[in-house]
């Protein structure tokens, strides 16, 4: 029976102890990486259709607006798409921790196993390649840079997100809050329909104000169809947000709407906070780094690597000749190859930190654009309040008394109920594009929005 000499059984159990050894020293450093993949502990695995609790936001009786929000980061599949590419960045940082595995040479003499009375001739090799020193600890650190602009990547696209899901839930409560509207004076114009009819039996009209009266009707008739369609296709593009079939229902907003509470920054503050906390932003920054590590790996790239080898080879003579132990180098001739490479990681380092540097030029533009028209937004909104809104009010009420006196014409009335019809929607739609212009500045200040609002009024 084949025994195996004691030297060769010592060759095998070295190499096996240094091959191990490495992987468990390189196992353990990559398990010291601070990054850890979003939303890990709730879900090993994000999935588009995922449901978890946000799925009591869709049957709750009222649809709240940071319930949505919460409930569009949680389901929808883009956020676990940038999860996943997170994911896959953190895993080529282990990748890039470990050693190459070791190689198994085996040969054997042929005429040796014929029974030529020949002893037995065979030849076993194990060999190891290891990287120059820094070699390994440069594609981890640039692994690492990549996992954290991965990492920005995720924020950046949670972000806009929930931006997308904080516009279209103020479109739709608009368009309900629209239809109530409409509804309203729908059923103002039918009172202003039975007095028209009412002067002209008592002879104090005339046969076209009913007309007109019931024209209007129409016309509001149509402009309640108008809206809700506006409602289902907006009700549409939030299930799309929700991962949900565009046909189902979603609850109604609130009656009424909260506006946020102003920020409490002032312009210059919020311009710095808008570079400091942008993660599109921090994202070209890291990438610029790992890019940077890159150029250095390229140039440590003229040191040659090592592989140790040990042998044993039967066939020798002398037994002292048997066992063998052997370093090999690799000879780095290839310059242009690895000057290349570094040109190509310091350009494309250049590259990232200009993009860093128009992002930063970007987000201070925006936060100080959406905190000038924050501002004008509620300039607007308090003029509607103290203004608009009660002269449009009392204009009815005067225009109604005066046909019921026959001092004023019945189309004094309707214009006075359209006019106060349009000022009602257009001060509803200047309370969205403020809730809009707070959302836009809180995006370009790389906050969350409109999960972090503390609402000042109804």
């Amino acid at each position: 029976m084949f025994r195996m000499p004691f030297r060769l059984r010592t060759c095998f159990a070295l190499a096996a102890l240094a091959a191990g050894g490495s992987g468990c020293a390189s196992t353990s450093r990559a398990a010291d990486s601070p990054l850890t993949v979003p939303g890990s502990s709730r879900s090993s695995s994000f999935e588009p259709g995922f449901r978890g609790t946000s799925d009591r936001a869709v049957r709750a009786p009222v649809l709240e607006r940071a319930a949505f929000v919460r409930a569009v980061l949680e389901l929808n599949p883009t956020l676990g798409a940038a999860r996943h590419g997170f994911r896959a960045a953190l895993a080529r940082v282990r990748e890039t921790s470990t050693f190459d595995d070791p190689t198994l040479d085996m040969s054997v003499a042929p005429l040796s196993i014929a029974p030529s009375g020949a002893p037995f001739g065979f030849e076993v090799g194990v060999s190891q390649k290891l990287r120059w020193f820094g070699k390994r600890g440069l594609e981890r650190e640039a692994a690492q840079a990549e996992a954290a602009a991965a990492n920005s990547d995720y924020e950046a696209v949670k972000r806009e997100l929930a931006l997308s899901a904080l516009l279209l839930y103020d479109d739709y409560f608009v368009a309900a809050r629209s239809l109530e509207i409409n509804e309203e004076h729908v059923a103002l114009l039918h009172a202003m329909h039975e007095s028209a009819v009412a002067a002209f039996a008592s002879g104090r009209g005339s046969a076209g104000d009913a007309l007109m009266a019931e024209a209007e009707l129409t016309h509001m008739e149509h402009d309640a169809m108008v809206l809700t369609t506006e409602r289902e296709v907006t009700v549409a593009q939030m299930n799309e947000l929700l991962h949900r079939a565009p046909e189902l229902p979603l609850p109604p907003p609130p009656k009424a709407l909260g506006l946020p509470a102003e920020p409490d920054s002032s312009t210059s503050e919020s311009t710095a906070l808008a570079v400091a906390r942008r993660p599109d932003v921090a994202a070209a920054e890291q990438r610029a780094r790992a890019e940077e590590v890159r150029a250095e790996r390229a140039e440590r790239e003229a040191y040659p690597d090592i592989t140790l080898s040990t042998s044993y080879n039967s066939m020798w003579d002398m037994p002292q000749h048997r066992w063998m132990v052997a370093v090999g180098l690799d000879l780095p001739l290839q310059t242009e190859r690895r000057a290349a490479a570094a040109d190509e990681a310091r350009a494309m380092r250049a590259r990232f930190l200009n993009e860093a540097a128009r992002k930063t030029d970007a987000a201070r533009t925006r936060a100080f654009v959406a905190s000038r028209q924050l501002d004008e937004a509620k300039h607007v909104i308090e003029l509607f309040e103290r203004r608009l809104l009660p002269v449009a009010r009392e204009e009815v009420e005067a225009a109604r008394a005066s046909f019921a006196t026959g001092r004023s014409p019945f189309n004094s009335v309707i214009e006075a109920e359209r006019n106060l019809r349009g000022v009602e929607l257009e001060y509803q739609m200047k309370r969205a594009e403020y809730v809009r212009r707070r959302a836009e500045l809180d995006h370009a200040l790389g906050r969350i929005p409109g999960l972090d609002w503390k609402e000042a009024r109804p």
